[in-house]
């Protein structure tokens, strides 16, 4: 018996030793279930979400541009595009062998995904191709459970419906480069696939404006890393709609004026800056860099003679010509060298030491004074005007008059062009300056270059009264992201004396209103619209006394590339000038027969639409009244 109840309260010993440790065990897990689930339950939930939701930048949409008109000239369109994560893939040739077999691949597409992999980090999204076609996808999306790390993406590509039209003004978007990555290592919507940025043109210029805030989204994913829902979406801020000052129906009448020639065309307004029309022929579409170019078709761009990647415009540089003799006669007539009525005699030809220098009219102009001497563009008449001024003061007025210097027009890659000095001789070819070289530069000849744009400046600023008008593209006051409307402009003065800049109106006045002026036969007829202007026909070569000799002084006598730049300037109306204009034909020959016309009929269509926009607020304003 005794036996017995030492063994039961053994057993009971034993058992209440047992029962405490699975108490204390329970206990145990309970209060680590506890630890876990309550007190840690915020750290774990965000654990868990992590790998149960992923979090996804947006890239906003890119803001449009449209012209002065409401003309769209940059848009959005749906753009679907295949991408491949590196992560996800057993390796990136093996999934764009696979992918191969869906669609089409070239060489350049692997080396391009190779690249880019490179260049970012596993996790991030590299485009293997774009601009996929419905038939494409579908391919893929049937296909997809063969093709580890691929995935389809719906993105915006940016388009621009009128093509080559706006081609060297707009510019184009591209991915973002190596360099623009380093440049901006805190934005990570230039790791995004399919983002692009401007690269050229006003897109460039104000890519920060146009490209937005980035969105993001919240999307569940399955173990295998694949989508099951989109939770929360949070869409990017688009970024801001650029007006631009063109207008794109004149832009357009433009380049069917100068189609098939190396030219530049620009129309701006004189007193407020706007550009209206700016042309640059040939063009190229923007349209071909947003897909892709070929190397074939690369090699036609560049191998092309009549260079259409070259914004004439804004980075051709070109002797001006006679159209210079605009600034030579300001420069004497403030340096007191000459005054309105100065005379010279002109017998066809100027004597200097053993040099002579000829006047484009072999029997010479006689006796002839200042406004006769620009209405018939009496070489030897701003020889002797030259000489008696001197090249720096030459220079001098072309600094006022915007030469020599960039316009500082909202564009990338604008050419400065260049008005010589004694100095800048000596400083830049290591040589002094001579006489002669002062008289070649009084006609536009010699060292001098000059682009389209600048001389629509220096004949705005002749023509609005002396006062330093700069051209601009965007309507609207873009600094960085912001956008607010553009003040009434306040333009500093020229310092040109009043009497001074009239003398020259009226000389160039003449050159299209009186018999005998050289462009008197592409005048405008109508008063109200009546212009005024500048021949120029520049050598791009010196013709040779041999070859005066022998008669070879025709541009029909030379190669193409030999021939005579064509240039002319003008604004108008004569009586209340406003708009200022000005073509150059590279080789066309004479600035009275190649390029007059152009600037008339310009001149015209600009007046016109100005007049019919003036009648249509005036009777919207008679309708509310």
């Amino acid at each position: 018996m005794y036996n017995d109840n030492d063994r039961a309260k053994l057993f009971t010993r034993r058992a209440l030793l047992l029962g405490g440790g699975q108490v204390a065990l329970v206990g145990t897990l309970v209060a680590r279930m506890y630890y876990l689930q309550v007190v840690e339950a915020a750290k774990y939930r965000l654990q868990s979400d992590s790998n149960r939701i992923s979090t996804q930048l947006l890239a906003p949409p890119r803001g449009l541009i449209f012209d002065r008109n409401g003309t769209a000239l940059a848009v959005n369109r749906h753009n679907y595009r295949v991408l491949l994560i590196p992560e996800q893939a057993p390796s990136i040739d093996y999934a764009l062998d696979q992918l191969s077999h869906v669609i089409l691949l070239t060489d350049a597409d692997r080396e391009r995904v190779h690249r880019d992999a490179r260049r970012h980090r596993p996790f991030v999204p590299i485009t293997v191709r774009d601009n996929l076609s419905w038939e494409d996808v579908a391919r893929i999306e049937v296909n997809s459970l063969d093709l580890p790390g691929v995935t389809i993406d719906v993105g915006q590509s940016r388009y621009y419906p009128l093509g080559k039209l706006g081609g060297h003004i707009l510019g184009y978007v591209a991915a973002p480069t190596a360099a623009d990555l380093r440049a901006e290592p805190n934005d990570p919507l230039l790791e995004l696939p399919g983002f692009r940025i401007g690269v050229a043109g006003v897109e460039k210029v104000y890519d920060l404006a146009l490209r937005g805030k980035g969105g993001k989204k919240e999307v569940e994913v399955n173990a295998l890393g694949r989508v099951v829902r989109e939770l929360d979406r949070q869409d990017g801020i688009p970024g801001i709609n650029l007006n631009l000052t063109l207008d794109m129906r004149l832009q357009e009448y433009a380049a069917q004026r100068l189609a098939g020639q190396s030219a530049a065309a620009v129309v701006m307004d004189i007193h407020s800056g706007d550009v209206i029309v700016m042309a640059s022929t040939p063009s190229f579409d923007p349209n071909d860099f947003n897909r892709g170019l070929t190397n074939a078709e690369w090699k036609n761009l560049t191998d092309d003679p009549l260079a259409p990647l070259i914004d004439k415009a804004i980075a051709g540089q070109f002797a001006p010509g006679s159209t210079f003799k605009l600034n030579t006669a300001l420069a004497g007539l403030e340096s007191g060298a000459i005054t309105p009525q100065t005379k010279f005699f002109c017998p066809g030809y100027m004597q200097l030491g053993n040099m002579v220098f000829h006047c484009w009219k072999r029997g010479g102009h006689g006796l002839i004074d200042m406004p006769s001497a620009i209405q018939q563009s009496c070489d030897v008449y701003f020889y002797h005007t030259a000489q008696r001024t001197g090249i720096d003061r030459i220079h001098d007025m072309g600094m006022r008059l915007g030469l020599d210097h960039p316009t500082g027009i909202d564009l990338p890659n604008e050419m400065p062009g260049l008005v010589p000095t004694r100095a800048w001789k000596r400083r830049t070819l290591h040589q002094p300056w001579h006489p002669g070289e002062t008289l070649i530069a009084g006609i536009g000849q010699g060292y001098i270059l000059v682009t389209p744009l600048q001389l629509a400046v220096m004949v705005s600023r002749i023509a609005n009264g002396g006062f330093a008008v700069k051209p601009h593209l965007a309507r609207d006051l873009i600094k960085g992201a912001t956008v607010s409307p553009r003040p009434p402009p306040d333009w500093p003065s020229c310092n040109i004396a009043d009497d001074h800049l009239a003398a020259v109106r009226k000389g160039m006045y003449e050159v299209v209103n009186k018999p005998g002026g050289t462009a008197y036969y592409e005048r405008i007829l109508d008063p109200s619209m009546a212009m005024c202007g500048k021949t120029g026909t520049a050598q791009v070569r010196r013709i040779t006394r041999r070859e005066r000799e022998l008669g070879l002084t025709s541009d029909a006598d030379f190669p193409w590339k030999y021939r005579d730049n064509a240039l002319f300037v003008a604004y108008a109306p004569a009586d209340a000038p406003r708009f200022a204009a000005v073509v150059v034909v590279q080789h066309g020959g004479e600035g009275a027969s190649a390029s007059a016309p152009v600037v008339r009929d310009l001149l015209i269509e600009v007046q016109k639409r100005a007049q019919a926009l003036a009648e249509g607020e005036r009777r919207t304003q008679t309708w509310t009244g």
